[in-house]
């Protein structure tokens, strides 16, 4: 296995993704979805910034996160990274509107987590 250094924005990026998750795991405790949903967005747009950063490019806004992750999603179709950053987005969405259930919010959490942060990013760092 190739281990790679983290560069200290890598880590940075790292350390407010996990920061990002504990928050919301405490929002979601206290039933505020539309917090949760903010922290989930902040927590996988980091893990974005982080992959990027071990590439060295730099991500300045929402339309970088989603060009850089179009193109990990055409190396990798079969991560269906791209369907992941969309339920990520939703959940930014549900911050400013509130219209997702409950429910919504803690499937969202659960893909995000298990699947795009936990296993599919980190294979890139």
């Amino acid at each position: 296995m190739m281990v790679r250094r983290l560069s200290r924005e890598s880590e940075a990026y790292l350390k407010l993704l996990d920061g990002y998750l504990r928050e919301a795991d405490e929002a979601l405790t206290k039933e505020n979805f539309s917090q949760a949903s903010e922290k989930l967005w902040g927590a996988a747009a980091e893990a974005v910034k982080a992959v990027a950063a071990v590439k060295g490019i730099e991500l300045r806004g929402h339309r970088d996160l989603w060009e850089f992750v179009t193109e990990l999603d055409k190396g990798r179709p079969e991560w269906d990274l791209l369907n992941l950053f969309q339920a990520a987005n939703s959940l930014h969405m549900n911050f400013y509107e509130n219209w997702l259930t409950p429910e919504a919010v803690a499937r969202g959490a659960n893909l995000l987590v298990t699947r795009a942060i936990s296993d599919t990013f980190f294979f890139f760092l």
